[in-house]
């Protein structure tokens, strides 16, 4: 289950600034527009599946490009949007950055795992805001279904297109060269 949360503490809005303030207490905290959005941990399936994308992506990421689990932040929107995707890939230069969050265009490609709490979050707000940053490509895993959903930014729209449904094995060159198998994920 995700909560949006409203502080008295805050009669402004959110910013990643204010994230420094929030327990350690296993919980995700994000901003979508100002307000805390605070998610659970994940259960096992959902662990599992996000460990499962990133062994598919780091055999095949270049030297160059990063895959980070959900450990890093991303500013979307003027410090007052702010997600922490499931699994992406950066750029390797952009670990090297002393900010506190990512920049949308060191992000080459963000993976959201769809749970019951959460995917409308995720299938609306999120591919509406990863579009309008300008990044690259969005997967969107369900396990319900055992699809990938890729989607692109065709030459500099800021809205996604639906590329493919991923259900078996699949070869692509972005965000660089690899197979992706939902056999091996699911």
């Amino acid at each position: 289950m995700t909560m949006t949360v409203s502080d008295s503490h805050h009669a402004d809005r959110w910013t990643i600034d204010d994230l420094e303030n929030t327990p350690d207490d296993g919980n995700r905290y994000e901003i979508i527009d100002g307000s805390l959005l605070v998610t659970p941990p994940p259960n096992i399936e959902h662990g599992r599946i996000n460990t499962f994308v990133r062994r598919v992506l780091d055999r095949a990421a270049p030297e160059s490009l990063v895959v980070v689990g959900c450990t890093m932040g991303i500013d979307i929107r003027a410090r007052t949007t702010c997600y922490i995707p499931d699994v992406m890939v950066v750029r390797a230069t952009a670990m090297r950055n002393s900010a506190d969050v990512l920049r949308p265009l060191d992000v080459l490609l963000v993976v959201e795992v769809l749970s019951p709490g959460n995917a409308g979050i995720d299938l609306v707000q999120k591919r509406h805001d990863y579009a309008a940053a300008g990044i690259p490509r969005y997967w969107i895993v369900d396990p319900r279904d055992n699809t990938v959903t890729v989607l692109a930014l065709p030459g500099g729209k800021k809205t996604y297109e639906e590329e493919m449904v991923v259900k078996e094995a699949w070869q692509t060159d972005f965000p660089y060269p690899l197979t992706v198998d939902p056999a091996e994920i699911f």
